[in-house]
């Protein structure tokens, strides 16, 4: 059996990470263009992440939040960014490490990236406890991830409705496109 010494499924998450990176780096410096906005999901638990200890106890272990209007002070670096946002009428500021994203979309255009959290030191242990997939040679494959769902996770509430988020009227619109590495894997 061939053991994937080099990590392609790690290599190509981070790569698919540094998308997102870009993308608010961009939005950064220049805003959002035209319609975008970005619903990005992250696990609260992740080391690093900075929340409030009222919004820790509100979402203990993931929050969506929304970069569309009402955002203020973002920053990026190589591992995370920061950014400014209201929770119903209170100002906060988040700190989320990029390894702590679980999720990425763009509803103006419908795209999407779904990522796999693995915490720092469970990384062997993670990769040992998944089930081994073998292709005709005997060669491991590895596992598939499950699709985003078709509807987006709870945000957390913002103090004024957001136009820009789907609501129950958008229903008959196209589902979202997620990337998935799967597609571009042998089979």
């Amino acid at each position: 059996m061939a053991v994937d010494h080099i990590r392609y499924d790690i290599l190509a998450q981070e790569a698919l990470r540094g998308v997102v990176r870009q993308v608010l780096t961009d939005t950064a410096k220049k805003g959002l263009p035209g319609e975008h906005h970005s619903f990005i999901t992250f696990d609260t638990r992740a080391p690093a992440v900075r929340l409030s200890a009222r919004m820790r106890e509100q979402y203990p272990e993931e929050m969506t939040i929304v970069l569309q209007h009402q955002f203020w002070d973002l920053k990026v670096s190589e591992g995370h960014f920061e950014v400014g946002l209201s929770f119903g009428g209170v100002p906060e500021n988040l700190l989320v490490p990029f390894d702590a994203i679980k999720s990425f979309f763009d509803p103006s255009i419908q795209f999407g990236l779904q990522f796999e959290t693995i915490a720092e030191g469970a990384q062997a242990d993670a990769v040992a406890a998944k089930p081994e997939l073998k292709d005709q040679k005997g060669t491991r494959l590895p596992a598939r991830h499950d699709p985003i769902p078709a509807s987006l996770p709870q945000t957390a509430p913002a103090t004024e409705p957001d136009p820009g988020i789907p609501s129950a009227d958008d229903a008959d619109k196209p589902a979202a496109q997620v990337v998935h590495l799967d597609r571009f894997r042998k089979k």
